[in-house]
């Protein structure tokens, strides 16, 4: 290192400390933030501390309320603790300790639910005519503590949460004295009320005509049940604000295939697709439904009114609903639980939902309703609330949702009714698609067979033309030789884009139809799954920890048409970066649909399989000679007149023109 280079490290080192001592805060500075840092720990540590009372006040409370579920009279001491110390949350409803509390089972021809006295909510729900992958009961509302509950606050400032209120049960208005099972009678319905009775101030005594009642009606042979909430004479004992939260919250359980005798990797079969398939979904009031993210942790808040909240999961679903609307969606969430490791355990979802009421009315009721049931379009839409619009059948875009509700769900339908085996069903859809779109694409299949036995004239007008700058006459003269064989390239390019709201809308239609459930065809024992013909003791990134056997047919067809079409596209060898996408494509649809469900691979395997039909059909039709003959009729016919050109083909070449002028003027 030479002199002038120390000289400069050296300067440079000055300079450095000179800044430094220069950006030095002073002592003032120093002490005022000094103080600043005082003021946000303290302030940090107080935030810490509510958060822990809160925390353990939520603790107690649903302490509380699972040991108040499991006892079943307040006469003895363990009894008269609890009832002391829920004293302070119930406010003027704490007179009701002293009812019994039970479990509710009702049960009609579609489920079987449980309620508790405790809360007077909806605790599970058993569907009776659906079974997990491993038959065991579908669940659709398992056990919580904060399944469904009601939060306002009174007169005295005292916070009422009804999840921790011991109602009394009514049926069909008769008190229930314990535990009962419940049958919905034959067309009919069933009435059970919970009443929570107020009492006057500093007063046990109890006026059984000022009441708060969750009042809950079931049908012989529906999903749904109607859900209110009455408000009865209490005005005058509880000043409740006009503002109510309506707590609504489950634990979902996984209901597709996995089987519960085994743990680890085995256990979690296809979990992945079935969480992807659940997220929550609610309607802003006048506008079309949406949701949280898809297979995610989610939350949001919305300000507007809302109609609806569904809890959906890949087949099923759990939705609450309002007559009036709710004012706003305090919190709408999706969370996992990284704690919990169970193998039927998948996701919690809970809301907290704005509910007016009118302070000033003796008698006010919030209507709302409930459905527990299956992700079937018909029942769905025939409840006339948008309920519909959580299945996947392409809703973003016009095309894919019309071709889904009026041609693939209606034929689909129709074709049940025949008690074919499903796998039968998708096959002969598969047919009747292709057999009505075929004069879409009868253009296309034409065009590649003729294109086959023009190959030599076309490969002379390349060599006639190789310069760049000849690209316009190259272009005139396979346009006339085109002509002359009565095709046009660009006339089958149109059908096939019409072709693709189909094709997305079977890709969306097959893995969300319930109808597919649990239904075996061949070696498949469920088509709304995959197939695996073999588990592998690790997993291979984007494919997966097994082997789809109709998913390598899917992939050997498609891979066998890649082939032959490029074959009959010969003017693709010139394009070798286009010819190695064709040959990749069927690697990357290995990957992407191992992992989907069987009866999508099947529907694209025979898709492909009649395509491949078609064009074998369309090239023994357009022979060479057939073609040469047609070729010579037209040249014949074209002798002393003048060719006329399509406007695409004179704005093709004008723009070819412009293009070589251009080259001109940068040379």
């Amino acid at each position: 290192m030479d002199k002038k280079s120390i000289v400069g490290l050296v300067l440079i080192f000055l300079i450095f400390l000179g800044y430094m001592f220069w950006i030095k805060p002073s002592d003032e500075e120093i002490a005022a933030r000094r103080h600043q840092d005082s003021l946000m720990y303290v302030e940090r540590m107080r935030a810490d501390s509510l958060a822990r009372a809160e925390a353990e006040q939520k603790y107690l409370q649903d302490s509380l309320y699972q040991l108040a579920m499991t006892d079943t009279s307040i006469n003895d001491s363990t009894g008269a603790a609890l009832a002391s110390a829920m004293k302070i949350n119930l406010g003027q409803f704490e007179p009701n300790n002293g009812n019994q509390r039970m479990t509710v089972k009702v049960t009609n021809k579609k489920m079987t639910t449980d309620l508790k006295s405790l809360g007077a909510s909806v605790q599970k729900v058993v569907l009776s005519e659906y079974k997990t992958f491993g038959d065991g009961p579908l669940e659709i509302v398992t056990p919580n503590a904060n399944n469904l509950d009601m939060v306002f606050v009174d007169s005295h400032n005292d916070v009422i949460n009804t999840k921790m209120i011991p109602f009394a049960a009514y049926v069909n208005g008769e008190r229930l004295t314990g535990s009962t099972e419940l049958t919905v009678p034959e067309d009919d319905s069933l009435t059970l009320s919970f009443r929570a009775f107020v009492s006057p101030s500093d007063s046990m005594a109890v006026n059984v005509e000022a009441y708060l009642e969750f009042r809950y009606v079931f049908y012989d042979d529906s999903y749904e049940v109607d859900f209110d909430v009455n408000f009865h004479n209490i005005k005058d004992y509880v000043s409740v604000t006009p503002n109510l939260t309506l707590n609504w919250q489950n634990s979902l359980n996984r209901q597709e295939q996995f089987d519960r005798s085994q743990k680890g990797r085995n256990a979690n079969r296809n979990k992945d697709s079935e969480r992807f398939y659940t997220t929550l979904y609610y309607k802003n009031s006048g506008d079309n439904p949406d949701c949280l993210k898809d297979g995610r942790d989610d939350e949001k808040q919305i300000t507007t009114p809302i109609d609806w909240v569904a809890y959906k999961q890949q087949f099923f679903c759990a939705i609450l609903m309002s007559e009036n609307g709710f004012r706003n969606a305090q919190k709408l969430q999706v969370s996992t639980d990284r704690g919990n490791d169970s193998d039927s355990y998948l996701c919690d979802m809970s809301s907290s939902l704005g509910v007016d009421y009118d302070a000033i009315s003796d008698n006010y009721s919030i209507d709302m309703r409930m459905y527990y049931g299956p992700n079937k379009y018909r029942l769905l839409r025939d409840m006339d609330r948008g309920f519909e619009r959580i299945l996947p059948l392409g809703w973003g875009f016009f095309l894919t949702q019309w071709v889904s509700r009026f041609a693939i769900i209606p034929v689909f339908n129709f074709l049940e009714g025949f008690g074919w085996n499903y796998g039968i069903i998708i096959i002969v859809l598969t047919l009747l698609l292709k057999i009505v779109i075929s004069p879409l694409t009868w253009n296309s299949y034409k065009t590649g067979a003729v294109m086959r036995h023009l190959k030599p004239e076309m490969d002379a007008i390349n060599k006639k033309f190789p310069k760049q700058e000849q690209a316009m006459q190259k272009q005139q003269a396979m346009s006339q030789l085109q002509r002359k064989a009565g095709i046009n390239p660009m006339a089958g390019c149109l059908p096939l884009l019409l072709q693709l709201p189909i094709i997305y809308a079977m890709f969306r239609f097959y893995p969300a139809s319930i109808e597919l459930r649990q239904q075996p065809f061949l070696w498949c024992n469920d088509l709304s799954s995959y197939d695996s013909i073999l588990d592998l003791p690790f997993n291979i990134p984007l494919y997966g920890d097994h082997i789809s056997l109709f998913c390598l047919l899917m992939f050997a067809m498609q891979f066998l048409y890649t082939i032959y079409t490029m074959k009959q596209q010969q003017g693709q060898a010139s394009m070798p970066g286009m010819k190695f996408m064709m040959y990749f494509m069927p690697f990357m649809m290995l990957f992407i649909f191992n992992s989907q469900s069987a009866a999508l691979n099947i529907y694209y395997f025979f898709n492909l399989l009649l395509s491949m039909a078609q064009m074998f059909g369309i090239r023994a039709i357009m022979t060479e000679d057939k073609v040469r003959a047609k070729m010579a009729r037209a040249e014949a016919a074209g002798k002393g007149k003048p060719q006329k050109k399509s406007k695409f083909q004179q704005r093709l070449e004008e723009m070819q023109r412009m293009s070589e002028e251009m080259q001109k003027q940068r040379r």
